[in-house]
């Protein structure tokens, strides 16, 4: 197997890198932040959004609660609380089997 170079994970994401990962605007990210308590990037002294890992996971919590499921964002903020660690597994998996997909989708098109 041919040595592959470790992607180098970042400590921190800027509200654009966040916000292309998504598909969204900023401005829904920022609103986001203002309305779901689990987001909590830290600011630079100029007042950049910096973004954690952990924010990016929350965000992808929020995304597919809002975006694919189509909760209101009360209903979002409803079942964050009420069951946060199932919806994050859920996502996880979600993860897990779209690069699954795509791996397989690749490999097709090699043979």
């Amino acid at each position: 197997m041919p040595y592959r170079e470790r992607e180098i994970e970042k400590l921190y994401y800027s509200i654009g890198e966040v916000s292309k990962m998504f598909g969204v605007k900023n401005s829904l990210i920022r609103f986001w932040e203002k309305e779901f308590d689990i987001l909590k990037p830290k600011k630079n002294k100029k007042g950049n959004r910096l973004f954690t890992k952990e924010d990016v996971e929350n965000l992808k919590i929020i995304y597919h609660l809002v975006k694919e499921r189509g909760y209101t964002l009360q209903g979002a903020k409803d079942k964050l609380k009420d069951n946060k660690k199932d919806i994050s597994d859920n996502v996880e998996i979600i993860d897990r089997l779209q690069n699954l997909r795509s791996f397989l989708l690749e490999l097709k098109k090699t043979l």
